[in-house]
């Protein structure tokens, strides 16, 4: 499917989409795209019926500090992996 922006820059999301997925979406940005998201209308009710007990006994405060800690473990294996081929082309 695809879609163009309006002069304004909106995007139209057809309403087969909106129906099955919602009204609200996450736009989540990367380097070569864009992703939508959708956002349940109870984004907590949705994350407990995914992860089920999973994290029963964890308070939010060391589950923010565990993802901080997995997003600074994974920019630093980036920018590793980014100096790595950066030293391999200047190399050849």
């Amino acid at each position: 499917m695809i879609r163009e922006t309006d002069d304004s820059g909106r995007l139209s999301i057809p309403v087969e989409i909106r129906e099955q997925h919602g009204d609200r979406f996450h736009i989540v940005e990367y380097a070569d795209r864009i992703v939508l998201i959708p956002i349940d209308d109870d984004p907590l009710a949705a994350v407990r019926e995914a992860v089920g007990d999973a994290f029963d006994g964890i308070s939010a405060a060391e589950l923010k500090r565990q993802a901080r800690e997995l997003a600074r473990e994974e920019i630093e294996a980036e920018i590793e992996d980014r100096e790595r081929r950066r030293n391999a082309s200047e190399d050849s």
